[in-house]
């Protein structure tokens, strides 16, 4: 009731004109459109019967169905609103018990008054079709694992960094069991011998403790692995640690050489055994150029009538197109060879591309691909146009896959027909790469950054957010480098932001990781 209600028809083939009659006399002039998707307001709670006749050729024909319109419940979730719950737990919410009444959830098997909350969202309830205005934000707070290493004797003058970090979670060191004033980060230096131990309290969801012993003896040894070192892609680098008396490497790659070859971004280090009385060591930063190669796509036809964009983006550098443009983008509107060189310091890349023209259509889903257990993917049905079905004849824009088979769409426009067919399998992944549906960037302290949660070494990274009008308004190729739900520092409004996300475990880099998916901004 007071809602404007939108009124579509299914199939609108050949339709030449329509006629439209609500069944709500009381609203006069108003209780009829000739529009092909109206709206109407009903004032008044009741079942009322719409008609329509559509005229094909001159042909009447007429569809009626009844609508009911219903008073919305006013309900609000009991305090509090926000509710963070450890990983593993769940909570159940419940709507109003009301005798006869529908309730939909954001999860299709979830139609009772009441949903078991699993998973970090907003969650929210239709009752009777009707949006309930509140809503409850639900989180989780990981489990942390702690590992500080292994025991050292370092040499005179060393130190070491020992690291804790876990997501939201609050830390306490000790030495010598004894705790440590003022050491409540994350991470502490060590420069003197001891036992060191840390206690992580998950947030109320436990005590997590390592511990580790470190001494230091023997002679000073000054030692560097050099200054951090960036690389264009597809260099690599040999490490090869200058120090003499070397007795033993242990390197964070888990190679125990004399030296190690690096072709990926990494946060390298090293402990040196020196004349076998004590260790140094020393870290480096190995990281490559934004500028991971430029690719415009594979040659394509496109319509006619449409234009293509070409894209060569990677933040600030210099590019130069066929018609000496210097823009990041390209808009192709024509057949032709188009060409782009692109420098960012001193990495040049550059690619060309063959577009042609003619009334086909094109639709893309993507590589066959495979999914980690429990992940989702997002087809979209690129190049489809807006006339397309899924195998399963639905025409959702995003189509979420959780299950293995074949997914296919078919499209129509000016161009013809067009299929494309992707097959999903499903594996055990050993490194996953999650990121939360919801945050809320209001400064509070508690899920206010949008970021990746992962437990292993990743190259090749790189995420994009985007607004719902497709522009880019958040990009990082740094995985620790977080969204605080801003752009160009002037806060995002409520809203769900689509992001698309790639990366490579480095322990398995022949596989490249694509995902895509939804996040909610809350405040």
């Amino acid at each position: 009731m007071n809602t404007d209600i939108p009124f579509t028809i299914t199939d609108d083939m050949g339709i030449d004109s329509v006629q439209w009659d609500f069944g709500d006399p009381g609203s006069g002039a108003l209780n009829t459109s000739a529009d092909m998707e109206p709206e109407h307001l009903y004032a008044s709670i009741g079942t009322y019967t719409v008609t329509l006749i559509a005229y094909r050729a001159g042909v009447a024909d007429t569809t009626q169905q009844n609508i009911t319109i219903v008073t919305p419940v006013a309900y609000n979730f009991p305090e509090p609103i926000d509710t963070t719950l450890c990983e593993g737990q769940t909570i159940t919410l419940s709507a109003p018990v009301i005798p006869g009444a529908t309730y939909e959830w954001q999860r299709p098997d979830s139609i009772g008054s009441s949903i078991v909350a699993d998973t970090t969202s907003t969650y929210k309830v239709k009752i009777n079709g009707c949006l309930v205005p509140d809503s409850v934000n639900v989180y989780f707070t990981p489990i942390p694992e702690i590992e500080l290493g292994n025991d050292h004797l370092l040499c005179i003058n060393e130190a070491i960094r020992l690291d804790a970090t876990s997501q939201d979670g609050n830390y306490q060191w000790y030495r010598d069991f004894a705790p440590i004033t003022g050491a409540n980060a994350s991470t502490y230096v060590v420069t003197t011998s001891g036992t060191y131990s840390v206690e992580v309290d998950a947030q109320g969801c436990g005590i997590y403790r390592d511990t580790v012993t470190i001494n230091f003896g023997g002679r000073e040894h000054p030692f560097s692995l050099g200054p951090d070192t960036l690389l264009c892609p597809g260099e690599s680098i040999t490490i090869t640690p200058q120090i003499s008396g070397a007795t033993r490497y242990e390197w964070s790659t888990g190679s125990r050489n004399p030296s190690v070859t690096v072709s990926s971004p990494v946060d390298l280090w090293v402990f040196i055994e020196v004349d076998r009385e004590c260790e140094v060591l020393d870290s480096i930063r190995v990281d490559y150029n934004r500028l991971r190669g430029v690719d415009l796509g594979n040659d394509t036809t496109i319509c006619k009538g449409e234009f293509l964009v070409l894209t060569a983006d990677f933040g600030t550098g210099t590019y130069l197109w066929q018609d000496s443009s210097d823009q990041a983008t390209y808009y192709v509107r024509e057949p032709g060879y188009y060409y782009v060189r692109a420098q960012i310091g001193r990495c040049v890349s550059s690619d060309t591309i063959h577009v042609q023209y003619d009334d086909t259509l094109r639709v893309n889903l993507g590589p066959d691909t495979v999914l980690c257990r429990g992940e989702r993917l997002m087809l979209h049905p690129v190049g489809a146009g807006s006339d397309y079905k899924w195998q399963d004849s639905t025409m959702v824009p995003i189509y979420a896959v959780t299950e293995p088979g074949y997914y296919a769409v078919v499209a129509n426009n000016a161009c013809g027909q067009a299929i494309d067919s992707v097959s999903v399998l499903l594996k055990d992944c050993d490194c996953q790469v999650y990121l939360p549906t919801a945050f809320s960037p209001n400064g509070d302290g508690r899920n206010d950054y949008f970021r990746p949660i992962y437990r292993c070494q990743l190259s090749d990274f790189k995420l994009s957010i985007y607004d719902r009008w497709g522009a880019r308004i958040f990009y990082s190729s740094d995985p620790a480098v977080a969204w605080t739900g801003r752009q160009r520092n002037v806060p995002m409004n409520v809203g769900t932001y689509v992001w698309v996300m790639e990366y490579r475990n480095m322990n398995a880099p022949e596989a490249l990781v694509k995902k895509t998916g939804t996040v909610t901004v809350v405040y």
